[in-house]
């Protein structure tokens, strides 16, 4: 089964696919939703997606302090 949109509903743009994504790892886990709001976790998927994606800033400091 296609869980993809259709044409008529179709993602038209990276920010449209990470709102997507941002929904709907909120709804298949509410657990990881903290009582304030935020979602760590989930923050850390679309980050990880973004660096998967090269789309992660070049000018943020490395973990060891060097710029990548």
């Amino acid at each position: 089964m296609n869980t993809y949109p259709t044409t008529s509903n179709e993602t038209r743009s990276y920010i449209e696919l990470l709102q997507h994504i941002h929904d709907d790892l909120r709804a298949q886990h509410p657990e990881w939703i903290k009582p304030n709001g935020d979602c760590p976790t989930c923050e850390s998927y679309e980050s990880r997606l973004a660096e998967l994606l090269g789309l992660s800033s070049r000018d943020e400091p490395a973990s060891d302090g060097s710029v990548v």
